[in-house]
């Protein structure tokens, strides 16, 4: 479920309220107007609310709750925050703008996977230069911790505590780095020798695994249920699923279209087009490691199409755009850190 699914805009009626709050789990709303959070509204707020003379065709406004208990600058403050056992937690910027909300089914995992996840860290990150001139972009800080970390604890709410690091350009940093961290899960590195790809780092992981694992980048932090994620590629018998997400974008200019002979037909203007990317995630099989040459550098996508070729299953998962932080790029990079913290 969106959050926006818990958003209700401040001149709804109760009566429509009541009936949304039927279907919803968590059973609560977050009374807004242009996003900007008003209050917070229950059965109990309107259950008091008619008890004392309101109306069923009053605007929820009237009745919801204008100072909601909690509301966090982060999702990880909201976390912390969940733990208190209160419903949701939203999610809000210094202008009290909703910018997530965070609640038992998206913050717990419900499914204790307990698979191995294989992050390929091994990358020089030259879209963020200068920066990863000086540290690795697995290390490059978001907000209080690294992007490396922020993947491990995603993966650690839903019982993963085995990670198996690859590592290349500036590895010695990354070792040393979690040396000194505090942690409760296993990490193993994985060297190369020399630079193999978006992919061919998984040949050094032969008989490491014998059960379907997530294999992520050091990109990509994704606010998804990934035990829907993992049991959709057991059910469906997938060799690989490759997690997708649904983007838009907008283009700031009319857009002219021609026929083949260069003739004028007519402009979109400004249109928005959508497409699927591949956020670089993955569920892959074991038996898939055992097909990839030793020693031979090769992108994962082209890992999919000789696997696709051999008749393997090749699946997806498709995934909201507001779902994934990517930090492939500055300016993405910033994003990530504001839907984090909120900041």
């Amino acid at each position: 479920m969106e959050y926006k699914e818990l958003l209700i805009e401040k001149n709804t009626s109760i009566h429509e309220a009541l009936n949304r709050l039927d279907t919803l789990r968590p059973k609560i709303l977050f009374v807004v107007e242009n996003d900007i959070l008003m209050g917070s509204l229950t059965d109990g707020d309107i259950r008091r609310y008619l008890l004392n003379d309101g109306k069923i065709s009053d605007s929820v406004y009237d009745a919801c709750n204008k100072n909601p208990k909690k509301v966090a600058k982060s999702l990880i403050e909201a976390r912390a925050m969940l733990s208190k056992d209160y419903i949701a937690i939203p999610v809000i910027d210094e202008n009290k703008k909703v910018l997530d909300i965070y609640w038992g089914e998206n913050s717990k995992a419900h499914t204790v996977l307990n698979v191995p996840i294989v992050i390929n860290a091994g990358g020089k990150g030259t879209r963020l230069e200068p920066f990863t001139k000086v540290l690795p972009k697995p290390l490059i800080p978001v907000g209080d911790y690294p992007i490396i970390e922020h993947i491990i604890h995603a993966y650690e709410e839903y019982g993963c505590h085995e990670f198996k690091v690859i590592v290349n350009y500036k590895k010695e940093l990354i070792k040393a780095y979690f040396n000194e961290v505090d942690k409760d899960y296993r990490i193993e590195f994985i060297d190369e020798d020399k630079p193999l790809g978006t992919g061919g780092g998984l040949s050094l992981l032969k008989n490491k695994i014998n059960e379907p694992f997530f294999f992520v980048s050091c990109d990509s932090l994704l606010l998804e249920d990934y035990g829907k994620i993992y049991q959709k590629h057991i059910d469906n018998k997938n060799d690989i699923t490759v997690i997708l997400a649904d983007r838009k974008v907008n283009i700031p200019y009319g857009v002219v279209n021609v026929d083949k002979n260069g003739e004028y037909l007519n402009i979109s203007e400004k249109p928005q087009y959508t497409f699927l990317t591949n956020i670089a995630m993955y569920i892959v099989n074991p038996d898939i490691i055992n097909d990839i040459e030793d020693d031979m550098r090769i992108d994962f996508p082209d890992i999919i199409e000789k696997e696709k070729e051999k008749g393997k299953k090749i699946g997806t998962y498709i995934v909201s755009e507001d779902k994934w932080l990517d930090m492939g790029v500055m300016p993405e990079l910033e994003k990530m850190r504001s839907r984090l913290y909120g900041e």
